[in-house]
């Protein structure tokens, strides 16, 4: 391990000279030529399977060179919200992948039109037995479908009116200034590093920084209404064109998985609620509160606190990987050698963190903003984990390697779990292992109390939007609501403008940006309890799992790789369990 890791990423590897890149000008331009032909090919028609099989061949390629444009532009904009050229770029992006996406619509409708005999042949095609689900699955969706020309122009309106909604949210976000006296000095800090700042030690600071934090997004609450209101009418007016009745459907289609299992999955929480109430009063006790507020939720206890720095973080994750899996310990010290990860604090940051892949390059970047704290840590092995999913999904066809949102997370969180129970098995002392014990705590807290509330809310939210334009208060009323339920009504104050300053409810590839967290989080948890079971042995099963992860719905896979049925509450009320047990324990440890 070097004494002195880079915190800041690197991109000109992929395309020199950032967002003014005549490299990455030339990548688009080139892009932008190959659809075209593409759109040529799929207009002229397939003839035979040899055809078609050259169609999906270069529909695969440009998947592969438009997924690097894409990652290249999140980075540009996440590392620098003031970069205007990197927004004028990223739009580009978008419309080239519209044209992409319509070119693909044209090819579906011939797919419906290619008989079943002649269907069978092209996935028995050698090319294609990797691809077969994903190739059903794609027949399938359009079936369900409008019109090719109505699909066609409902992706080029999108471009400015359903994503140009996310766009505009995301330059709101860019101008927020959080002004907050810290250390002495009036500070104008980012969302991202006034985040950081809510789980600071001192009540005082949380409490300071959350009232302003709460004054900022007030001040933008109309103009992110306005986003969400919009963003949420094209899609419904798009769901009502399909004749979709379900606002569930696409996200259950995305995610792979049945409605079953996701009702199943809130059961098995739902039926342990009382024991994350318990921790939550406990907390409050410990914290000298009659109830935690919204802002005590994040706060640590004792010695957590410490600041940890980079490379011995680095270090931390990287050894304990080892010890459940070498392969990803060895991609781990590639991306902190090789400069993937961009973690440093500084303003102009967007705020959160992600992992995106390169697939043209087989190397992914990972975005965050390190301040030092266990929170931190967690992030960055979590992140990291995602770049393990997309390493080991290499030699694997592009059109194979599009797994959900879901089974994306399990990577992760599996990564992150390793690094928290190490941490409390290293604990030098029994405060601090309650400490960084509560510490793992709270990632139970989010995947089944906050990202409940996220997903309690959207539902509602959906539901008043078919009826009109949802106000400002009403989306406050609603947020709030959401947060009393989710978390057994636990808090003495909530965050009303929730709904507002979170992110992934203007992401718009994405529906329903939250029950795929808990899903990841508790399926990890499983397969985490089979590598205690089975050692390094389970090592080469997992790496098999994540590989099929784009070519089976999520029930298939858990019963192929791990003998389970993932739609019953018992599957997933072992998990919750697992992740109970630590709360037992804090209580046992805090009597």
């Amino acid at each position: 391990m070097e004494k002195h890791l880079s915190q800041t990423w690197d991109l000109d590897v992929f395309f020199a000279g950032g967002s003014q890149s005549a490299e990455f000008s030339a990548h688009l331009d080139q892009l932008e030529q190959d659809i075209a032909k593409l759109q040529q090919a799929i207009d002229k028609g397939a003839q035979t399977i040899e055809d078609h099989a050259a169609l999906i061949a270069a529909i695969q390629s440009i998947a592969v060179r438009l997924k690097q444009a894409g990652a290249f532009t999140s980075c540009l904009t996440a590392q620098d919200v003031r970069d205007e050229h990197a927004v004028l770029v990223s739009g580009r992006v978008k419309s080239i992948g519209a044209s992409y996406h319509g070119a693909l619509t044209k090819w579906e409708e011939q797919l419906l039109n290619i008989s079943d005999e002649q269907w069978q042949a092209l996935l028995d095609h050698p090319e294609h037995v990797q691809i077969a689900f994903p190739l059903e699955e794609r027949r399938r969706r359009a079936k369900e479908k409008l019109a090719p020309e109505q699909e066609v122009l409902a992706n080029d309106l999108a471009v400015d009116g359903y994503h140009g909604w996310q766009d505009l949210y995301n330059a709101v976000v860019g101008r927020i200034k959080i002004e907050v006296e810290h250390e002495g000095k009036l500070q104008q800090l980012s969302v991202g590093q006034a985040a950081n700042l809510m789980s600071h030690v001192d009540r005082d600071v949380r409490e300071r920084v959350f009232a302003k934090w709460q004054q900022a997004w007030a001040e933008q609450g109309e103009l992110c209404a306005q986003a969400l209101n919009h963003l949420g009418g094209f899609r419904l007016q798009l769901y009502r064109h399909r004749g979709w009745d379900d606002i569930l459907k696409e996200p259950m289609d995305i995610n792979r998985m049945s409605e079953r299992t996701l009702h199943a999955m809130w059961e098995a929480i739902n039926n342990r609620k009382d024991r994350l109430v318990a921790y939550l009063e406990r907390k409050a006790k410990l914290l000298g509160v009659e109830k935690l507020s919204w802002a005590d939720v994040g706060a640590p206890l004792g010695s957590v606190n410490k600041v940890i720095p980079y490379e011995e973080a680095a270090a931390f994750i990287q050894e304990h990987f080892g010890r459940f899996s070498p392969r990803l310990k060895e991609m781990a010290g590639i991306a902190f050698a090789d400069r993937w990860i961009e973690a440093e604090d500084r303003p102009g940051k967007r705020p959160g963190g992600f992992c995106t892949s390169f697939p043209q390059s087989g190397q992914s970047r990972i975005f965050m903003t390190y301040a030092g704290n266990t929170g931190n840590v967690s992030t960055l092995a979590h992140e990291l984990g995602h770049a393990f999913h997309q390493h080991v999904m290499s030699g694997v066809p592009p059109m194979a390697q599009n797994y959900a949102m879901n089974v994306a997370e399990t990577a992760s969180t599996y990564a992150e779990t390793i690094v928290a129970d190490a941490a409390v098995r290293e604990a030098s002392t029994p405060e601090e292992r309650i400490a960084l014990l509560e510490d793992k705590i709270q990632q139970s807290v989010a995947y089944f109390m906050n990202i409940q509330a996220r997903f309690l809310f959207e539902q509602r939210f959906y539901a008043e939007r078919k009826k009109g334009l949802v106000s400002v208060g009403r989306l406050n009323q609603l947020m709030e609501e959401a947060q009393r339920e989710a978390y057994g009504d636990a808090l003495s104050s909530y965050e009303p403008h929730f709904w507002a300053s979170k992110l992934h409810f203007y992401i718009t590839t994405y529906p329903f940006y939250n029950f795929p967290y808990t899903f990841g989080y508790l399926f990890s948890l499983s397969l985490y309890a089979r590598t205690l079971e089975e050692g390094l042995a389970f090592e080469e099963k997992y790496i098999n799992l994540l590989r099929d992860t784009g070519r089976l719905p999520v029930e298939e896979l858990a019963k192929r790789h791990l003998g389970v049925e993932m739609g019953e509450v018992e599957f997933w009320q072992q998990a919750v369990d697992l992740a109970v047990a630590d709360i037992e324990e804090f209580l046992r440890l805090t009597e």
